[in-house]
């Protein structure tokens, strides 16, 4: 079993994508068979959420980072005692990392999304890499 961390989140699945538009959706199915029916239920609230914040990442790492241009994604899934994590690596844009925008801008809304669904997110750099990643209460007998 791998862990992760103090928290002894267990590593239930890694998928690698290209960075190509429609692996997007690869990663809203690679998600649901793997979290349904052992972790979450099939049309609750929770996979709902954690559907769109792993959309959320998964296009903005191909849309705003070399893995758009010829890379790829990987998508991490783990699951401790009370808590599901979301995580998505990409490529790399050149040092810039995820920020959140003003809320009024035109674009770059998608992080407010994943701030108010999630119970914490953040980012961390590996190298030119970077992974983002959410955590989400299992309610009940999820996770």
């Amino acid at each position: 079993m791998t862990t992760c961390g103090a928290g002894g989140l267990r590593l239930l699945g890694v998928l690698t994508l290209p960075g190509v538009k429609r692996s997007v959706r690869h990663a809203r199915v690679f998600l649901v068979v793997t979290l349904v029916p052992e972790h979450l239920a099939a049309g609750g609230d929770l996979l709902d959420d954690m559907t769109l914040v792993v959309d959320e990442f998964a296009a903005n790492g191909i849309r705003h980072t070399a893995s758009g241009r010829g890379g790829k994604i990987h998508i991490a899934l783990w699951a401790g005692k009370g808590v599901l994590r979301a995580e998505v690596s990409d490529d790399g844009a050149g040092g810039a990392r995820p920020v959140l925008r003003d809320a009024d801008d035109e674009s770059g809304r998608g992080l407010h999304i994943v701030e108010a669904l999630a119970v914490r997110w953040g980012h961390h750099a590996d190298g030119p890499r970077t992974t983002v990643w959410a955590e989400f209460v299992a309610r009940g007998g999820e996770g």
